[in-house]
């Protein structure tokens, strides 16, 4: 039987400040074990909590950014529970009053744009963190993230598959990043993600179960773990077991979800207002400041791509997603008109290299090379196919000049028609049975031969040039 799925998301974000929250210890990621703490962070007795203003501002930006509505009082709380990573026995977040409500991210669900509401987006402070590898037996606790600023952003239960929450955190991701609020880097802890997932029989039947799926440390992470969540739920409600209300972790070695505990309600986290924190109003102009801070969005910067370069709205997407990877785009369009092209080097081998080397930053790449490539592209100088696959990652790797790397690798492109011509001959000469397929009707056979010239001419000969005089030449047989 097949059943309707429901899917919010709770997303936390680091808040890209050089201090925590509530003290003023540096956030450096890789310090020496509790290397970057103090009293207010360790919990020490008569030790007070002094908000951060950039924490404020930078929350306050995203709720701005994601079309939600700020508080008109901004009020914090204690979230009392026990873990020994939790040095003051609570964590000081939002409950009632949180920074902002409202707001939806935009994704594509099928051919239409779909709105995912947001319940909610409120500050807090980050935990400890547990090693367990050390030792054999015994966790040491790490605090050097205890207090670090975290925008807990919450989705209304409005996506249906894993495929719409792996889209919403990429466009929630690109918009964070392109307003400066986040460097939304997973591997350093900068976002994570727990998932509620319940299936139901109809939409007039109520939420049936929510369970609560953590440890989710990427975007594919995410996808797979529901898909693995649902798969479970479903083949237990047609045996007519009960879902029980519970969190479960994901085990990424073994690609399924573990029962973890039984789900908390809020009330068991007794909530009550942190006495050390006053409640405070934001005024307007404030208000009005900061939205005035926001920059283009990348929803409104793909309308302009594809308006302004007449990209398909496929490219202008990918390329929107990272504002960096954008500005590289509007870099080259500068001195380089066919936009089609560049947009084609970017979402093609670019793309691909970044997502093999993910240290990588867009700013180190020069579009003064890649406008040369591409130009030596254009008038012939190398192939598309050996500028591709022995020019560019050599070009981007070690930041030099494409001729330079030509004349050294020999790939300048040869349209000389005697040397085509060897090519042919050697070709046709090598692969008879495959001459007598053209001969008797099997065009195809063609591309295979051409296939070979390019081989034996080690990609520098002229494809266009190599394609007429084969042609030609079988033609003549």
């Amino acid at each position: 039987m097949s059943h309707l799925v429901t899917i919010g998301l709770e997303t936390h974000v680091q808040l890209k400040t050089r201090t925590k929250i509530f003290c003023g210890c540096k956030l450096e990621f890789g310090g020496l074990p509790n290397s970057q703490v103090c009293p207010v962070c360790l919990g020490l007795p008569g030790a007070l909590p002094v908000l951060n203003r950039k924490v404020f501002l930078l929350g306050l930006r995203a709720v701005l950014a994601l079309q939600g509505a700020p508080s008109t009082v901004i009020k914090f709380d204690r979230k009392n529970y026990f873990y020994p990573d939790l040095p003051k026995g609570y964590q000081i977040s939002q409950y009632d009053s949180p920074l902002g409500v409202g707001g939806s991210v935009e994704i594509r669900s099928g051919d239409k744009t779909k709105k995912i509401r947001l319940n909610r987006l409120h500050l807090e402070e980050d935990a400890g963190k547990l090693i367990h590898d050390n030792s054999p037996d015994a966790s040491h606790v790490d605090l050097n993230r205890a207090g670090t600023p975290l925008a807990e952003i919450v989705t209304e239960p409005d996506l249906e598959s894993p495929e719409e929450a792996y889209d919403y955190l990429t466009n929630l991701k690109a918009i964070l990043k392109s307003i400066g609020v986040s460097d939304c880097d997973m591997e350093k802890g900068h976002l994570r993600c727990d998932a509620n997932v319940s299936l139901r029989k109809n939409e007039k039947d109520p939420l049936g179960k929510r369970v609560e799926i953590k440890n989710l440390n990427s975007f594919k992470a995410v996808k797979a773990a529901l898909h693995y969540e649902i798969g479970r739920q479903r083949e237990a409600v047609d045996k007519g077991e009960t879902i029980v209300q519970e969190t479960r972790l994901w085990d990424d070695d073994r690609q399924k979800t573990i029962s973890m505990r039984s789900k908390e309600q809020a009330h068991d986290y007794r909530y009550f207002p942190e006495p050390d924190l006053v409640p405070f109003s934001v005024a307007k102009e404030e208000i009005e400041r900061e939205r005035k801070n926001i920059p283009e969005l990348p929803k409104e910067k793909m309308k302009r791509f594809i308006k302004d370069y007449n990209l398909t709205p496929y490219d202008a997407h990918l390329i929107t997603q990272d504002d960096k990877l954008a500005a590289f785009f509007e870099e080259c369009a500068v001195h380089y008109k066919s936009f089609k092209k560049i947009a084609n080097w970017i979402t093609g081998p670019l793309l691909a290299y970044i997502n093999e080397a993910p240290a990588s930053d867009t700013n180190e790449f020069s579009s003064k090379f890649l406008i040369k490539l591409m130009k030596m592209v254009d008038d012939g100088t190398i192939s598309f196919q050996a500028a591709k696959d022995k020019v560019f990652t050599q070009m981007l790797r070690e930041k030099r000049d494409p001729e330079e790397i030509l004349q050294e690798k020999g790939l300048t492109q040869v349209s000389d028609n005697a040397a085509i011509q060897g090519w042919i001959k050697e070709a046709l000469e090598s692969n008879p049975k495959v001459v007598q397929d053209f001969k008797s009707g099997k065009e195809s056979a063609a591309m295979f031969l051409i296939g070979q010239v390019m081989k034996k001419s080690r990609g520098t000969a002229n494809p266009g040039k190599v394609r007429e005089l084969m042609i030609q030449r079988l033609k003549a047989l």
